[in-house]
Formats: structure tokens, sequence, C-alpha cells
């Protein structure tokens, strides 16, 4: 019986030689990387969806084998990538910046990351705000008292919600009855009425907002506007003004669109990816960039050229590369 099995295994190893090698040495061919996007319902999912396809589609040319992990958001995402968990991820625009700065305030006060490497930006994110119309919150200031989802730790959505309080005068942890969670719980907690309003930054057209809107509780998007808001532009010059588009949810109440402001999600990795691994997965989105544009309303408004704006850490020599090759960069 045992000269029966190692006969097998010698066969099927000699078989393996014919057809090219070993099939572990297919294996050690392939780079897996990971790509960090954010929860289910929003637009990280999807676009960090999209990429992996791309890339996946020409696996046999790159030898790169993507997979997508919904993650937390920005601040798990940067962290992640940091130390190895994670090769790439989408992250905010101003959560870009600050990883890379050490920004006093942020998780990384004191600690650049320095290794911290830009690919290229995405899709605009605002900063949405809305609450049910039995709470009576019609702006920014009427959520004193209130009971209101400011997100979860480690998501950029926390950080802007705390950016906006801050600008406008409000305390959240004095004049707020504040909640910490995921933003694809807040529409299920609105419409029950366990909160009057929450924070998402997001873009749009978005699932949770959707769902938020559909219910039997009426809601409306509040303007997340005022003086204090301009001080904010200033001094944190990621952010800049935008507008919630209402037409993509017919169930609020709103009759025009609402001005708000917002940043960009950004796709970003560190200094010890390979180049080649960089370069393809660039040159898979921008190659596609049609096609790209198409996998999501959100993506609408995009430009190759704007996919280089809003980038704050140094691009990745592998994204630089291919930019320089099809004119966007000299």
């Amino acid at each position: 019986m045992k000269k029966v099995l190692m006969l097998t295994v010698a066969v099927v190893f000699g078989l393996a030689l014919l057809m090219g090698g070993a099939p572990a040495d297919v294996q050690a061919k392939t780079t897996f990387v990971t790509i960090g996007t954010g929860g289910i319902t929003g637009v990280y999912y999807p676009t960090g969806g999209a990429i992996a396809k791309m890339v996946n589609a020409k696996r046999k040319e790159y030898g790169i084998r993507a997979t997508v992990e919904s993650t937390g958001g920005s601040v798990f995402n940067v962290n992640a990538i940091m130390s190895g968990d994670l090769e790439f991820g989408v992250v905010q625009s101003d959560r870009q910046y600050q990883a890379y700065n050490g920004e006093e305030g942020s998780e990384w006060a004191g600690k650049p990351q320095k290794d911290l490497r830009a690919v290229f930006s995405i899709h605009p994110e605002s900063v949405t705000l809305i609450a049910s119309v039995e709470s009576g919150i019609k702006t920014i200031m009427d959520l004193k008292g209130k009971r209101v989802n400011i997100g979860n730790p480690g998501s950029g959505q926390l950080g802007n919600s705390k950016d906006a309080l801050e600008a406008v005068g409000i305390d959240y942890e004095k004049d707020l009855k504040a909640e910490f969670v995921k933003a694809a719980e807040a529409p299920g907690l609105l419409q029950d009425g366990r909160i009057d309003a929450f924070f998402y930054t997001v873009g749009h057209p978005n699932g949770a907002i959707k769902e938020a809107t559909a219910g039997k509780t009426k809601v409306m998007f509040v303007p997340v506007e005022g003086a204090g808001l301009e001080a904010l532009f200033a001094k944190k010059t990621y952010y800049a003004k935008s507008v919630v588009p209402v037409k993509n949810y017919p169930g609020a109440v709103n009759d025009a669109d609402v001005p708000t402001f917002g940043v960009k999600a950004t796709f970003v990795t560190s200094a010890v990816r390979p180049d080649e691994e960089v370069y393809a997965i660039v040159k898979e989105v921008f190659d596609n960039f049609d096609k790209f544009k198409k996998l999501h309303p959100a993506y609408a408004v995009l430009t190759k050229e704007g996919m280089l704006e809003g980038l704050s850490a140094p691009l990745h020599p592998g994204a630089i590369k291919y930019y320089k090759e099809v004119g966007l960069m000299k």
C-alpha cells in the first residue's frame, strides 16, 4: 500500500513539473493584497471591490490577487496599512493629511506616518446631517440637547462631525446626547426613534441614507453651515463646500439641494509596497476609466486630472510612473 502511495505522489509531482512547476511554485508567484474599505452600505466597500475586480481580471499578467475587507473606516485603514495588516485602503483626504503630518488633535498627534503614500483620489464626500422631522431640528444649532450619532471611533466621519460642531460652538460632550455607532446602524436607530439625527460623511447616492429616508419616520437633510465654518475651511484646507443632492432621496422632505462641506475619498498605500504592484493597480483603474466611472453613481463627477487632487501624502513612485507615462504628470 505504501509503495502505491509513493508511486502516486511521484507521478503527481512529475506531472506538475511537466506543466511548468509544482503548485507551490505557482502560489509563490502570486502576491495577495487586501484593500481596506468601510461599512458595506457605504461607497468605500464597492470602490474597493471595483478596484479588486479590475486587478484580478489581469491576475495572470500581474500575479496579483486582490481581496476586499470591510473595516471601521479611514483611521483603521491608515493604521492597518502602516502596521502591514492591509496593503491598500480607502481613506478620507483629511485623515490622509492628519496621519502623514501627525496633526495635533488627531489620532496621530506627534506621530507622523511618514511611510503613508497616496495613490489617487476618488469621489467627493459630503458631511451629511439627517434628522427626523419630529425632532424639530432644522439647523445645526438645533442639535443641542438632542440624541445625535456622530460616528464610530476609527471613522473619518467622527472627526468631521466634531469639526463641524466645534466650528459652530457646540460641545458634543456637554451639549449633545452623543452616540458613537457605525453609520450602517444609524438609519435604523433614526427610524425607530432612538436617535434624533446622525452625521455621515459619504458620497452620494448612498444606501444607508436611502434607508434612512425610506421609512415611516419622516426625515430631512439639515444644512451644515454657519460663520464658524469659514474659519474652519481657512484652517483646514482639505475641507471644501459641497451639497447633498436631494434628487437621489425622494423620501426626504427637502425640495432643494442642501449646503454642507466635505472632503475626498482617497486610495492610499505604504512606501514599502513594490512599485510594479502599485503601477498595476493604477494602470487598471485609469486604463478602464470610463468603465470605472459607471460602477457607482458617486463616480459620475470623476475626471482623471481630478483624481490627482486632494492628496497630501507623497505619491507612491509606482503611481508616478504611470501618471508620467500617460501625460498626467511631467
